[in-house]
């Protein structure tokens, strides 16, 4: 009776993670190319199994076979980046060794919303990173680092062009500026093509990490936020609000509640989506 029991628990138990994992690839998949493709290749599969079972075409079937096999493997090959991304993820859950509050120094939300939205309104471009769960130490190398407190004056002095430091991007790790003049992944995404480089940048590092970037034009002074391979622009006075809200969830708390976010909630996220809007 016992072991009745526990089989059934297990199997309830195996039925609800598999639920949830098939929850959150359809969910992060929705409107995405590799949501496209899923599709496509299960209508495709049902059509097919299908066509070779009412027909009895069992030498069709047999190659079917091999083909979903072929296709298994070479799904390693297609969707790198977004597997490459949740293995980085899953590791990420690791990395608790970030202070749970506010460094000394960190800027808030709203001080940093303000010197960004300065720049916008003098068309200067700037680039931020800002880390989360995946180490952008690897970025930060190709930089300047400083570990600077960050202040309205100090990003004016770092992306006033023809300064040394204006071309590229800064990090932001635990509120402080990390380091400057940083080269990050330029994405390949060619719904990307119109816009400039910045833009493509922000949205390559969003494509292979968790970071949530800004990027203010320089030829709009248009901010937008990058993340999870998508690119949000805001415009009008609603703008201010908008980033506002975006680096709440990116700079440290009092708490360190953003360390330990919902598990779904990053796995939904993995798959990227064709960047929106212009810059």
């Amino acid at each position: 009776m016992a072991e009745g029991t526990m089989a059934i628990v297990s199997a309830v138990l195996q039925i609800f993670i598999l639920h949830c994992a098939i929850y959150a690839i359809l969910k992060g998949a929705k409107g995405s190319r590799f949501g496209q493709a899923l599709m496509g290749i299960g209508i495709l599969t049902t059509l097919l199994a299908a066509f070779t079972y009412l027909f009895h075409f069992y030498v069709l079937s047999l190659i079917i076979k091999y083909l979903l096999i072929y296709l298994s493997i070479s799904t390693v090959v297609i969707f790198q980046p977004e597997i490459r991304r949740l293995l980085a993820t899953v590791g990420a859950f690791g990395y608790l060794e970030k202070p749970k509050h506010r460094s000394d120094g960190a800027i808030t939300p709203e001080a940093l919303t303000d010197a960004i939205m300065d720049l916008a309104s003098r068309r200067m471009g700037a680039l931020f990173a800002f880390e989360r769960g995946i180490s952008l130490r690897g970025y930060e190398e190709t930089g300047v680092q400083t570990d600077a407190i960050i202040s309205r004056e100090l990003l004016n002095s770092i992306f006033t062009p023809p300064l040394p430091l204006h071309d590229g991007g800064v990090v932001i790790r635990n509120g402080r500026l990390a380091s400057a003049h940083c080269i990050f992944p330029v994405s390949n995404n060619p719904d990307l093509i119109r816009h400039g480089m910045r833009h493509r940048s922000a949205v390559g590092l969003s494509e292979e990490t968790d970071a949530l970037v800004v990027v203010v034009s320089e030829e709009t002074g248009v901010v937008s936020v990058a993340h999870n391979g998508k690119l949000f622009r805001y415009v009008g006075s609603a703008a201010a609000q908008s980033i506002q809200r975006w680096l709440a969830k990116a700079l440290p708390d009092d708490d360190g509640g953003r360390l330990f976010q919902p598990v779904v909630e990053k796995l939904q996220h993995i798959i990227i989506r064709p960047g929106e809007g212009n810059g």
